[in-house]
């Protein structure tokens, strides 16, 4: 599962036109099982919508050019600290594991139609969603800063330590902006995040990639 997981973060792209075919019963099913055992291990209240109206807003779109969006992942938990983190986190699981089961995916904060989604999964903090389908496109890769611009390491950089910090750059964070920082010491790693109103959410989702590229079993997080 873990080669086929990094495997999905080098095809991964975000793509935001769908051809609007609904999930078959088996992606559903392969989806909402996931979903299961995310919500189980963090304790959260995620999602898989269906529904005949887009969650898309104005700007979703028309600024973004969003359209065919009707399945989406609703990322949503209790509101208590650390809660965005785990979302972005597990949203990554996600998007990568759509990805490996021939869908893409879409990203989305301020492109949806708040008011919509939430009354769809009532009581919970909502930090986002994820547009899952059948895109049009497959993407395209994103611009990235080099990882000395995102990382650093006292001494030589082990393999492990660079890989992980390849792995994060290929991470989708708010406006492509990657305003993070790796540095490592022996097998410790710390991940700092400028802060913003989706520094949490993309710590999650960076965190999750350095996980996948470095190997959990090389390091441990400060």
């Amino acid at each position: 599962m873990t080669e086929q997981m990094r495997q999905a973060m080098k095809e991964r792209h975000t793509v935001r036109q769908f051809d609007g075919t609904p999930l078959t019963d088996a992606e559903k099913s392969i989806l909402r099982s996931r979903v299961d055992e995310l919500n189980k291990q963090y304790d959260l209240s995620i999602a898989l919508i269906e529904s005949e109206k887009s969650p898309l807003s104005f700007l979703g779109k028309t600024l973004m050019g969003g359209a065919g969006v009707y399945s989406y992942f609703v990322l949503a938990a209790d509101d208590r600290d650390g809660e965005d983190e785990m979302l972005g986190y597990a949203g990554s699981d996600l998007c990568l594991y759509a990805q490996m089961n021939g869908l893409n995916t879409w990203w989305m904060a301020g492109t949806f139609n708040r008011r919509f989604v939430e009354g769809l999964v009532s009581g919970k903090k909502i930090v986002s969603i994820i547009a899952a389908g059948h895109g049009k496109t497959q993407g395209v890769p994103h611009k990235s800063k080099r990882p000395d611009q995102v990382s650093s390491y006292e001494g030589e950089a082990p393999e492990w330590f660079n890989n992980g910090v390849q792995a994060a750059l290929l991470a989708p964070t708010a406006l492509n902006m990657q305003a993070f920082t790796i540095t490592g010491k022996g097998n410790t790693v710390s991940l700092t995040y400028k802060s913003g109103p989706m520094s949490g959410i993309d710590k999650g989702i960076v965190k999750h990639h350095f996980e996948l590229g470095a190997g959990k079993e090389n390091f441990e997080w400060a």
